[in-house]
Order: C-alpha cells, then sequence, then structure tokens
C-alpha cells in the first residue's frame, strides 16, 4: 500500500501484539465503556471514499467505518470472516474464492446489506481506478457471480492465494450501493458503511465517529466513539495536546524523541506512557537501475557494505526501529537475514573500496541522495545526513543530500531524475507478498528501473498460487538472495508500533500488530 510509507520471527498467524507491551495502554480493557475517547495524529487521511484512500489514515478510518469480507483478528495476521459467515477457495487452484454473508447485515443508514452491494463495490472500485486508490489490489478479479443475496463468488484471472488477505484489508471495504456512483468519487466528506463505526463528520481539523448501532460482526465497541484530531504533521503541537489532555492518545506522528520508554512509566504519575507493540513498516533505499552513477552495481554494493543501520536507527529513531536486513520483515512468514549475511551489519570499508577498484570505479563517487519529508516524516532528512557522512567518512564517496516536497518528488522519480532516493512502505496485509510482488513485479511501484524475469515470472506467481502460506519460505528467500545480489533496492529498517496514552486509557495494544489494523472498538477510557 501505502508507500508512506519488528521483531522476533513468528510464524504467520501468530504474531501476538501482547508479547511486545508495555505501558498503561497495555492493561486489558474490561466490558463495554460508556466514553468516547480522542486520538491525535499527525498523519492525513486523504479520503474518505474507499475506491480512493490508499494511505495509512485513509485505511484508519476505512478499517472503522467500512465493514469487509473478511478481517484480521486483534493479535492475528490470518483473516477471519466479518460480514462474511465463512469463505473459503473452490478447488485447488486458488482461482474461485467464494463467501456467504451473515444473516441481517445493515448499513449505518439502515439499507439492508447484501450480495449485490459486496459486488458493486469491488468492481466500483476497479471501474474508478482512481490512481489514488487500492484498485491496482484487486487486478487479479476476473469476474463476481451474486447467485443470490448471501453469496459471493471471485473468478479469480490467475491463482492468487493472497486474495482473502487482500480483501480483509482496507481494499475490500463494503460500500452502500444507493449511496456511491458508480463511476466516479464520492467528494462530500460523507461515508456510509456497515463498520463498527459511523462517520458523524469529517473537517479539516478532525473527524467525529459514533458507535454504529446496525453493525454486525466479530467485534465489540468499548467506547461511546471517537474523535481523530488532525494535527498535519506539527509534532510539537500533537506532544502539547496529549501532555495538556486534550487528547487521550497520539498516534503516529510523535517525534522519536517525545516517544517516553515503554518501561519509563506506568502510569501512577499521571504522566502519557507509551504502548509498544509488532508492526511491519519498513523504509528503504531505491537505486535507479538506469542512473549513470546508481546503475553501476559496484556503487550499490560499496553503499550496502558502508551502511551502518545500527548507529542510523539510534541517532535518528531513537530505538523507535530496528535495523531491517529483508525485503520482508520479521514477524512475517518468508522472513530471512539475507542483507545481513552478504553484507554484515557493520560498516566494511575495505571491502567497498575492493568492490569499486574491482569496477573500475576511481576517486571518490559522486552521489546525491534524495528526499521528502512531507510524506515521511520530517526525520527523513536527518537519516539521509547520517547516510550521507557514512559514506563520505569512508573516503570513498562525496555524498551529499537533497530534499523535496512530495508531489515534486514522486514527478521526478516518474522521469528518472534521481538515482537514490528514499520509500517507505506501510503493507496492505501481513503476507510476504505484500513486501515483494509491488516492488518486483509488473508496473512495480519504485519506479527504479529493474527487472528480474526469474522474480516477476517465477517466483511470484508460484508463491501467489501457494494456499499454505509458510510453503512459500524457500521460494522467498530465494527472491532475497537475488536481491541482495542485485541490489536495486537496500532495506534500511522497521519500525516498532507505538501509540503514546494518557493513564486512564486502555486496549491500545490491540491496535499495535502487524495487520496494521487499528481497532477503535478495543479501547476504553476509564
Amino acid at each position: 500500500m501505502k508507500i508512506r510509507n519488528q521483531w522476533l520471527v513468528a510464524p504467520l498467524g501468530a504474531v501476538t501484539a501482547a508479547a511486545l507491551l508495555s505501558g498503561c495502554g497495555a492493561q486489558e480493557s474490561t466490558g463495554a465503556g460508556n466514553k468516547s475517547v480522542v486520538m491525535g495524529m499527525s498523519d492525513e487521511v486523504k479520503a474518505t471514499d474507499p475506491a480512493s484512500g490508499y494511505d495509512p489514515g485513509s485505511w484508519l478510518l476505512f478499517n472503522n467505518v467500512f465493514q469487509s469480507l473478511l478481517h484480521f483478528p486483534k493479535g492475528s495476521t490470518t483473516p477471519s470472516p466479518d460480514a462474511a459467515e465463512a469463505c473459503s477457495f473452490d478447488g485447488s487452484d486458488s482461482k474461485r474464492f467464494s463467501c456467504t454473508l451473515r444473516d441481517g447485515l445493515k448499513f449505518s443508514n439502515g439499507n439492508a446489506l447484501t450480495s449485490k452491494d459486496v459486488k458493486y463495490s469491488f468492481e466500483r472500485t476497479l471501474k474508478i481506478n482512481d490512481e489514488n486508490g487500492p484498485a491496482v489490489m484487486l487486478s487479479s478479479i476476473a469476474g463476481i457471480d451474486t447467485p443470490d443475496d448471501k453469496t459471493v463468488v471471485f473468478r479469480l484471472k490467475t491463482s492468487d492465494a493472497t486474495f482473502p488477505s487482500k480483501i480483509a484489508s482496507g481494499a475490500g471495504s463494503i460500500v452502500d450501493h444507493r449511496e456511491y456512483p458508480a463511476d466516479k468519487l464520492r467528494t462530500d466528506g460523507k461515508a456510509v458503511g456497515s463498520g463498527v463505526y459511523k462517520l458523524d463528520s469529517f473537517g479539516e481539523k478532525d473527524a467525529s465517529l459514533s458507535v454504529n448501532d446496525s453493525y454486525k460482526g466479530q467485534a465489540k465497541p468499548k467506547n461511546t466513539g471517537v474523535t481523530i484530531k488532525f494535527f498535519n504533521e506539527d509534532q510539537a503541537a500533537l506532544k502539547k495536546a496529549l501532555d495538556g489532555g486534550s487528547v487521550d492518545f497520539a498516534f503516529r506522528g510523535l517525534a522519536p524523541q517525545d516517544i517516553p520508554a515503554p518501561a519509563a512509566s506506568n502510569g501512577s504519575d499521571g504522566k502519557p506512557s507509551a504502548v509498544q507493540g509488532t508492526g511491519a513498516e519498513v523504509e528503504h533505499l531505491v537505486f535507479n537501475m538506469n542512473d549513470p552513477v546508481a546503475g553501476k552495481l559496484p556503487v550499490r554494493k560499496a553503499i550496502a557494505y558502508l551502511l551502518d543501520r545500527e548507529a542510523l536507527t539510534k541517532a535518528v529513531y531513537q530505538g523507535t526501529a530496528t535495523p531491517l536486513y529483508s525485503m520482508v520483515p520479521a514477524g512475517i512468514s518468508g522472513h530471512t537475514t539475507a542483507f545481513f549475511d552478504k553484507y554484515g551489519s557493520s560498516p566494511q570499508p575495505d571491502k567497498a573500496k575492493e568492490v569499486l577498484e574491482k569496477g573500475g570505479i576511481k576517486g571518490k563517487v559522486k552521489l546525491t541522495l534524495w528526499s521528502t519529508p512531507t510524506r515521511y516524516g520530517p526525520a527523513t532528512d536527518q537519516q539521509f545526513q547520517v547516510i550521507a557522512k557514512q559514506l563520505n567518512d569512508s573516503g570513498l564517496f562525496q555524498a551529499e543530500v537533497k530534499s523535496v516536497e512530495f508531489g515534486q518528488y514522486e514527478k521526478d522519480i516518474e522521469a528518472g531524475k534521481y538515482g537514490v532516493y528514499v520509500k517507505g512502505w506501510v503493507p496492505d496485509y501481513p503476507d510476504a507478498d505484500n513486501f515483494t510482488q509491488p516492488f518486483f513485479g509488473k508496473d512495480n511501484v519504485l519506479k527504479n528501473n529493474y527487472l528480474n524475469k526469474e522474480i516477476s515470472e517465477r517466483i511470484i506467481p508460484a508463491t501467489s498460487a501457494v494456499s499454505d502460506r509458510t510453503a512459500t519460505s524457500t521460494d522467498y528467500a530465494r527472491l532475497q538472495d537475488i536481491v541482495a545480489d542485485e541490489l536495486p533496492i537496500l532495506p534500511l529498517w522497521q519500525s516498532k508500533q507505538y501509540a503514546v496514552a494518557r493513564p486512564n486509557v486502555t486496549g491500545i495494544q490491540w491496535s499495535l500488530d502487524a495487520s496494521t489494523v487499528f481497532r477503535f472498538w478495543e479501547i476504553s477510557k476509564g
């Protein structure tokens, strides 16, 4: 998804949020609450129409206002029924997927939700095909049949064992066919779904949600509603609001230095404290394979030998991120340490010098690292300054950092103007496929002119057809070995997920797992 855009290896479906939690917000919520809660975040919510939104803020809204056929239960990376009563593949080739809806489903406006709405929602997203939307995730759909009001059958173009995970994400949001035009986006800032909450208002400064009494599904809300206050990347203002009590908890937006250590406070002193969970947000250094400098493999290998991820994460992210040596992050089946195995964890200037000399590259390598703080956060520029210094301290590089606004940044990447640049990634669904196919498949999101046919024509199709996701590990290990050898991309770090909450807020831990679903319904306030 979500070009932005942790860490013990666990099998798919076994990631447990509670395993890495501490702080006041990690207490177990008890019973249904009768209070609303206020959340502060600096991310934008770019869309209220699920045919358009494809960013972390928008999906946070979708996951709470809209319902999908499947969902990710708290602490799990395996999808299970939600709007559906049951779903399964028909046959062994993973090309036909059927779901039966629950009885009595209704939208927040009281309209019945039937298979017609499910079919309409998916076909609408594909037809609109918004450049900022999730249609790309649904491209394997060849057709949808609705033999009756409760049955939906997806016919897929190719075998796609990850299809259940895709439709459990924000891309699977079900809308009321009476409320949404079939061929264009809804632009009034309103939303009608069948999720746990209904959207009462949405504006530049805040959004207000209340419990949807029509909801039928697995969730049991522990509050009466949620107000989201938007701080538009103003991290200082968010911290002030949290400290002052005008927000109950903060998620996505505090500066690393403003996140207290999880063990620093248990809330007994009345101060906000951190809740830490597992996560799968990653960031990479990307190389344009057609660039006259970065396009040379010896240059890329020298950078890989000189990069000190440990120093980088300590200096810039202060423990809120962990060094990443894999395309597939820890906690997701398919994780390896391919880049650690090949290039080590600490700088090796002698090997960097040797690889440059063998490549016939003489003198210092002049290099520009391109950054954008407006999409990936203010620390991005600082991060690149640290990387440039690491390269320059070797005596082998003359690296500088340039930073531009995100709109221009994306245009320049598309035009091939940058040799080295940053890309962040928040997964659409917790599967190794989502950390590889978007980067190395057809029309990849990196726009770096890299193509390896073994990956794109054999490994990706082969892994997509395997319903037992743990059985794909060998292929994903091979993919990562190829990428480590050819270096079109260099993993930097994997973030830990944090929220910082007032002492009377509980249940946040159930929103901090590798599924990246933020579950408002689990949060309560005493």
